[in-house]
């Protein structure tokens, strides 16, 4: 497997904090309003950037990577919402696939997360980097990982009844606010991908108390799994 230039995001500061610490030859440039860190990770060629909170943000800095520094494959790290019930905070969830659960044309006749008029809503992760991530969760955090489904919207979730529908009507393991969008930037312009969330909340309505806790926790876990990755290229 052999990619030139692989780019990380995290949507929050803490999600790349650990990341930019060992990144060697850094240098940073800006392109619209969002901050990129081209240098080397463990050896290898990479640019890390702070996307910023939800789709629309995911998405442009997504496709600035692409256009900009030509990254060839993509990892979206950082936290999420567990949606799936056997899931506990500080779990990791590696993408199969994602979804939009916040798009709903159902009046339209279409089903829930799909995108009207297109062929593919549902964006599948990539089977390589899906595999490196299993490999080193399993190294890592053994017992503590699963592949799954990411839900993605622009709402923070917390509600247990929302929780229960994105599980049973989606099929959600995780409920995040970026990772579909990435992934149907990447889809779109043929570039491999994969997201890696841990858990920092139940997406419950206990955020309140797990999120500020259990976020810095979550994201030096996605932050070891990512690590991993990049040593297993």
């Amino acid at each position: 497997m052999a990619f030139g230039t692989i780019g990380i995001i995290g949507a929050m500061q803490e999600e790349i904090k650990l990341l930019l610490a060992k990144l060697d030859n850094k240098a940073s440039e800006q392109h619209a309003g969002i901050t990129y860190y081209r240098g080397e990770f463990e050896g290898r060629k990479v640019v890390i950037t702070r996307s910023g909170v939800g789709k629309v943000n995911a998405a442009v800095c997504t496709q600035v990577l692409i256009d900009r520094f030509g990254a060839d494959a993509v990892i979206f790290t950082g936290v999420a919402g567990a949606v799936d019930p056997t899931l506990n905070i500080g779990d990791i969830v590696i993408s199969s696939s994602s979804l939009q659960h916040d798009v709903d044309a159902t009046p339209l006749g279409f089903p829930r997360g799909t995108i009207p008029y297109q062929d593919v809503s549902e964006y599948p992760a990539d089977s390589r980097l899906i595999q490196l991530a299993e490999e080193a969760g399993q190294r890592v955090f053994p017992g503590r990982c699963i592949t799954g489904k990411v839900l993605s919207g622009d709402q923070f979730i917390a509600d247990r009844a929302i929780v229960k529908g994105l599980y049973e009507e989606l099929g959600g393991a995780c409920t995040e606010m970026e990772g579909a969008s990435v992934a149907q930037v990447c889809f779109m312009n043929d570039i491999p991908h994969v997201i890696i969330r841990s858990m920092s909340d139940k997406a419950d309505g206990s955020a309140d108390v797990n999120f500020a806790e259990f976020t810095i926790e979550a994201a030096n876990r996605s932050f070891a799994i990512v690590d991993e990755m990049i040593k297993g290229l």
